[in-house]
């Protein structure tokens, strides 16, 4: 029976279908991307391939994924000491290496120094020239400049000239510079890592438990690649667990609003088989087996368009900066692709028959009598338990709103969990649809309540007298706009509030960034602090960790002059005050829950142990949370990254010649690596890229729940309208034209759509007004901003499916007779 019923009705389970096939083809793309990112790309060894011992740091249990991007663990930051090097050197020698900051004007920002020595394990062969023989010589890879040509490299410690001595042959790994071993040594005292040329055993010995080491396949651990790879992927594995969860949440709406729709439309077929003797139980697993049926063919071809859709996938992750370049998903039968496939085909099951549950109940509970006195008569109450669940679901989406607005603003900051916020109104008003299809039916209808013609009225009774119906159409569209609308708005409203937020808390006129590089050296810094009149403050990024048990927890500082701090940034100050910060003090986030006075031990990035006191405490967000320290840590910053500065503010003394010192400012910085701006391109640059990440994240869910929404409008009105044949033929019996019958069907349509509109409006407002409570207090007073005329576009794109399904079945009646009509039985 269940195989026949879906031969007869195709057309209501077409929705299912094809939203289970996409559901669970994005459910199979996004699990091959996760076991793909999970499963590293198996690299040779690189740097060190021609050496039979590496050591380096200890870093057991240091995933470079759960932590910042740069941060090292802290023996890794502050290096091997030298008494280990010289009793490795004792077992047979060794050779140090350094990496470090080194770009050649022009080059790629990528570029990395490194003694020569080091160079012959990494597969570098001279070309041309010789090695380093001074400190003021270099090697380059061919192709970037020539023997004996003058270059300048930019680096931590300054921009300098240096002869090149001789070419290389590229690798594909790296871009590296060599110096002489003095050099390096004074461009970066950190020894970073040692090749040991030893009898293993021995090395290991004299090493002990002071630090790994590495041989065979191992000595991958110490090439820059094997934590690059993690830290590229970071992204991909944050964003498509989310995805995957809107889709499959969509999926369940989608196949549950059609089964339940189908069911209400087969009343007479339920109530001719109560009344032949069927069992609730047998018409509930009727039911369920339809779900199975159609779960089974869906999740097939699904899980066939994912397998091969996965690589589409990663593509478009590529292109807008989420995963990296090298990021492949390629079919084969392997676990990594077998595993996630059969997982979304159990999904997909799992969706069609747990989405069914609700209507094989409703079904088995129809009784013979009650069914066919009703067949013809749309229920127009609301039952108690959609009564209870619509309470439900609006007092915890009003509630969970407030609480987001009033005790938990930082929530909006987050958009796993704020995505679900942003769902739960939308769906209350989806639910309680039914209560309000009265109300707005007479409100929208109310400028045509003296029309001449009859579609006005015939229009509105329908709707009155069909509020389940109604309902059960006008909620595809209330879903499609309303969350597109709460998601869009959210996303744009939350970056102008960041955009505002950096524009108050940057107070100086002007300011320097990279240009090309990574950072800003601190002498480009100098020289811009010898122009006269102008004062410049340039935190240098580092890192400090806080002992918790057995293990370290790492956070951002910034050293910066306190002077030069209040002269440049706005911190909102909690308690304290920046004019008590001295060289044993420091100002913390409030997000650290530090108490003013108290007295913290840091360790620091080359490994000294401090104890400073918490001078202030201001108000940050997740992400802008760092500490400001004192000038004489500006040493640390070279352990803890590269010793360059992510910014410079700079601020000009009243009186100064502001064109003067502006172009003064331009010469200093020309051909350094950093560019001059304003405050304002600045504050654009920044929220360019602080939000490129969140809006992928938000509009791609988005994305996601208006392909579902849209399937269900186009769906949801192709099996109403398909189903009213039997009105159809009234209208034509009555003397109705074919035009008319239509016209009158296409205002139905846009009545179910103005509807949907009118409450995804309401939902969208009680978010939206959440939203901007919290935006108040993250960010003080704040505009709501949203793409209107993308909504615009959403809503009457949801129109115009409506209207589609509304037409195809019309025009397809239309061509019988009807005398026919009358005759088709349901």
């Amino acid at each position: 029976m269940a195989l026949q019923t879906l031969r007869a009705r195709w057309v209501s389970f077409l929705g299912t279908v094809v939203a289970l096939v996409l559901g669970v083809a994005q459910v199979a793309a996004m699990g091959l991307l996760l076991t793909t990112a999970f499963d590293l790309p198996d690299r040779p060894v690189e740097r060190f391939s021609g050496a039979p011992v590496v050591i380096r740091p200890d870093s057991s249990g240091w995933d470079p994924a759960h932590h910042d991007l740069g941060v090292r663990p802290p023996q890794a930051a502050r290096g091997l000491d030298a008494g280990l090097r010289e009793r490795v050197a004792a077992t047979g020698g060794t050779v140090v290496d350094r990496s470090f900051y080194a770009q050649l004007r022009g080059g790629s920002e990528d570029q990395v120094g490194h003694p020569w020595p080091v160079a012959r394990f990494g597969g570098y062969r001279l070309t041309d020239g010789s090695a380093p023989a001074g400190d003021r010589q270099i090697v380059v890879p061919a192709g970037q400049a020539r023997t004996g040509d003058e270059v300048t490299v930019l680096t931590a410690s300054g921009v300098r000239t240096y002869t090149v001595s001789g070419t290389v042959a590229p690798v594909g790994y790296e871009d590296a510079v060599f110096f002489s071993e003095a050099e390096a040594a004074r461009l970066s005292p950190r020894i970073d890592s040692l090749a040991a040329l030893g009898p293993p055993a021995a090395v290991k010995d004299a090493v002990g438990d002071r630090a790994d080491v590495l041989t065979g396949q191992d000595r991958h651990k110490a090439d820059a690649s094997e934590a690059e790879d993690r830290e590229a992927l970071d992204n991909t594995i944050t964003l498509v667990p989310v995805m995957a969860s809107v889709a499959g949440t969509t999926a369940i709406f989608v196949v549950a609003s059609t089964f339940a729709f189908a069911v209400v439309q087969r009343r007479r077929e339920v109530a001719l088989l109560r009344a032949v003797g069927a069992t609730p139980r047998q018409v509930r697993k009727m039911v369920r087996n339809e779900a199975l049926l159609v779960g089974t063919a869906a999740s097939a071809v699904g899980c066939a368009l994912g397998l091969y859709g996965a690589q589409p996938l990663a593509d478009k992750l590529i292109s807008v900066g989420v995963s990296p370049d090298w990021f492949t998903v390629t079919p084969s039968l392997h676990w990594t692709v077998l595993a996630p496939v059969a997982a979304a085909f159990l999904v997909g099951l799992v969706v069609s028959v747990g989405g069914a549950v609700a209507a094989a109940r409703r079904a088995g509970s129809v009784q013979p009598i009650e069914a066919l006195r009703e067949a013809a008569v749309d229920d127009t109450g609301v039952t108690r338990g959609r009564a209870l669940l619509g309470a439900v679901a609006l007092a915890g989406g009003v509630g969970w709103t407030a609480w987001i607005a009033t005790a938990s603003p930082v929530t909006v900051l987050s958009p796993t969990v704020y995505v679900v916020a942003l769902m739960v109104p939308v769906l209350a008003a989806a639910v309680l649809a039914p209560l309000a299809v009265g109300p707005l039916t007479r409100l929208l209808m109310w400028p045509w309540r003296n029309s001449a013609g009859p579609t006005a009225l015939l229009v509105r009774e329908s709707a009155l007298t069909a509020r389940r119906r109604t309902a059960a159409t006008a909620a595809p569209v209330l879903l499609t706009v309303g969350l597109a609308f709460s998601l869009l708005a959210a996303t744009d409203s939350l970056g102008a509030a960041r955009d505002s937020g950096l524009q108050n808390r940057v107070v100086a006129d002007y300011a320097l960034a990279p240009d090309g590089t990574p950072g800003i050296s601190p002498e480009v810094v100098d020289r811009v602090a010898a122009v006269p009149g102008v004062k410049i403050a340039a935190p240098l990024l580092t890192t400090i960790y806080q002992k918790d048990e057995d293990r370290y927890d790492e956070n951002d500082g910034l050293v910066v002059d306190p002077a030069a701090l209040k002269r440049t940034m706005d911190l909102k100050v909690v308690e304290g005050s920046l004019d008590d910060l001295d060289a044993d003090s420091m100002a913390v986030a409030d997000l650290w829950h530090l108490d003013l006075g108290s007295t913290q031990t840091l360790l620091m990035a080359d490994g000294s142990t401090v104890r400073l006191k918490v001078a202030a405490v201001y108000k940050a967000l997740h992400g802008e949370d760092v500490a400001y320290l004192p000038p004489r840590f500006a040493g640390t910053a070279a352990y803890a990254r590269d010793g360059l500065a992510r910014r410079a503010y700079i601020t000009l003394d009243p009186g100064t010649d502001r064109d003067a010192a502006t172009a003064a400012i331009r010469k200093a910085v020309a051909g350094s690596g950093a560019t001059f701006m304003t405050r304002d391109e600045l504050v654009a640059s920044e929220a360019e890229y602080a939000r490129h990440l969140t809006e992928v994240r938000q509009r791609s869910t988005a994305v996601i729940i208006m392909v579902f929404c849209f399937i269900a409008i186009l769906n949801t009105l192709l099996m109403a309208t398909a189903d009213r044949r039997r009105d159809l033929a009234v209208l034509r019996t009555a003397g109705a034209t074919p035009k008319q019958v239509l016209r009158f069907f296409l205002a139905e349509s846009l009545l179910v759509s103005a509807i949907g509109a009118v409450l995804a409006l309401a939902a969208t407002a009680v978010n939206l007004a959440g939203l901007w409570g919290a935006l108040l207090q993250l960010f003080g007073t704040t505009p709501i901003v949203a793409p209107y005329a993308v909504v615009a576009g959403v809503t009457l794109v949801s129109a115009l499916l409506a209207v589609v399904g509304t037409v195809l079945p019309v025009g397809a009646a239309l061509r019988a007779r009807a005398v026919q009509l009358i005759g088709v039985r349901e």
